[in-house]
């Protein structure tokens, strides 16, 4: 997938004048399920705060864990491949499908494999690639970018689908029913299920004690791809290892509450290897690919490998002030949303990202949701505070020598506040000129970023100390005029 993070300022103004009250409507509907779903438990607080210990416990151990994980697998008979890089786990990828003379593979739904690019690589190869979940494979046909976690295609109207379809899989009657839609998408990928070798499927969580693969899904395509082709190929991030099977039990149910307001999804498969010689379901061989993509490098910031506890739930878009405002384009790769601004960042780098990490409101909307216990809010400012700096493990570039020499006057003239007071009073006169309407909306040099997408009120002739005072004065005066004239 085309990176376009650098991109979101001019892709938000786009998408802000689209109103998306049908997201807003929907981000509120979903958060009512989600709070339904939640209150199922005894104690949701406790439940929710028992998920962030176990992925606070699964990253603090994420080396040893995933030696566990790698040792178990085998031990199930399934085949492991470590990737270093995006570029690394797709070529491996698409050796294994020329090696055993595929044409065409099928996909569940799975956000690391985009991360990657893992579809454009097989298709550059002469590997057809379908996207079987439904909302996948719409946006497949459009080649545009997921909208939301969940719901990919969810701002793609019905009539844009049916014309699609009758044009990309041959529907034979335009309808407008999006069942008979969903049931004509269902034929033409269940005739690829039918004859296809090799089926490629995400991974929501590896139990390391028990070597275990968990998917958890509503449609059922992922469960074709893993049962359907000779070969099965499982990519996952390296940190979605957690330590035992009844931690993935606590947090499948935590995933469906938050993600969908379900207590539990439709299907959830759980994977030993491949199937047993007495077994008629299930791939002749399964192979895990574990791709790491720079997280052993974010690793090592103590701080930034909080974002890796990260469940993929989505709770924190439908909680989000400004994605509910743009949607998930304007974030301009895969991951949208608060997600999308704490993992983007480390993944990508934070020069490439700077908007995202700034376009937020601090007001904790995220983290308050979040199962997996991320702060948000603290990793954004860790991140400006490495851009800053130009850490070069996170891949920031140095602020410009004369804006860090003007924000280190700022600092010095703001701590002391005779020096402030002077400088308001001095630069007032010059702002209220340059003032239309009462709304200052366009300042050059270093505050012209900060202009670009805000106005800022004409400054008062009087700050409200100047005002107090005066007023307190006047009182006296009032009061001294009163009692002379009673004494008279």
């Amino acid at each position: 997938m085309e990176v376009k993070t650098e991109q979101f300022s001019e892709v938000a103004k786009e998408e802000l004048r689209k109103a998306y009250t049908f997201l807003k409507a929907g981000a509120t509907f979903v958060r009512i399920r989600r709070e339904t779903a939640l209150s199922t438990f005894p104690d949701a607080a406790a439940a929710q705060a028992y998920g962030a210990i176990i992925r606070a416990e699964a990253i603090a151990r994420l080396p040893e864990l995933l030696e566990e994980f790698e040792k178990n697998a085998l031990s199930n008979g399934a085949k492991m491949f470590w990737a270093r890089d995006a570029n690394e786990a797709s070529q491996y990828i698409v050796r294994l499908a020329k090696e055993r003379g595929i044409k065409y593979v099928t996909k569940g739904k799975s956000m690391v494999t985009e991360e990657i690019g893992l579809n454009e690589a097989l298709e550059k190869n002469g590997v057809k690639t379908w996207e079987t979940d439904l909302g996948e494979f719409i946006i497949q046909l459009l080649g545009v970018p997921p909208f939301h976690i969940v719901g990919p295609a969810m701002n793609i109207p019905v009539a844009k689908v049916r014309d699609l379809f009758m044009e990309k899989i041959d529907l034979k009657e335009p309808t407008s029913d999006p069942v008979q839609l969903g049931h004509a998408a269902r034929i033409f990928l269940r005739d690829k299920f039918h004859r296809v070798d090799m089926g490629i499927a995400g991974v929501n969580m590896a139990v390391a004690e028990t070597g275990t693969i968990v998917n958890v899904e509503n449609e059922g395509n992922i469960r074709f791809n893993k049962s359907s082709p000779r070969t099965q190929i499982s990519v996952m991030s390296l940190e979605k290892v957690v330590p035992t099977l009844e931690d993935a039990l606590h947090l499948v149910r935590l995933l469906c509450r938050n993600c969908t307001g379900q207590k539990l999804s439709v299907y959830v498969s759980m994977d030993n290897g491949p199937k047993k010689s007495d077994e008629i379901d299930g791939p002749e061989e399964l192979i895990i690919v574990i791709v790491d993509n720079g997280r052993s490098r974010i690793y090592q910031d103590t701080i930034a490998r909080e974002a890796m506890r990260c469940i993929r739930c989505g709770a924190c878009l439908n909680g989000c002030p400004v994605y509910r405002q743009i949607g998930g384009y304007a974030y301009g790769w895969v991951y949208s949303g608060p997600m999308g601004q704490v993992l983007n960042p480390l993944l990508l780098g934070l020069e490439k990202t700077q908007d995202l990490y700034r376009a937020t409101t601090l007001c904790g909307s995220c983290k308050s949701i979040c199962p997996a216990g991320i702060d948000h809010p603290s990793l954004f400012l860790h991140y400006r505070a490495k851009d800053v700096s130009g850490d070069a493990a996170l891949r920031a570039k140095k602020t410009p020598m004369m804006e860090r020499i003007f924000f280190r006057l700022w600092m010095w003239a703001v701590t002391r506040y005779r020096l402030w007071n002077w400088g308001v009073r001095f630069v007032r006169p010059f702002v209220n000129k340059e003032a239309h309407g009462g709304m200052l909306r366009e300042v050059g040099g270093l505050f012209k970023g900060w202009f670009r997408s805000r106005d800022l009120p004409a400054m008062a002739k009087k700050t409200f100390h100047d005002r107090w005072i005066e007023a307190q004065k006047t009182e006296f005066r009032s009061q001294k005029s009163e009692a002379t004239t009673e004494k008279i």
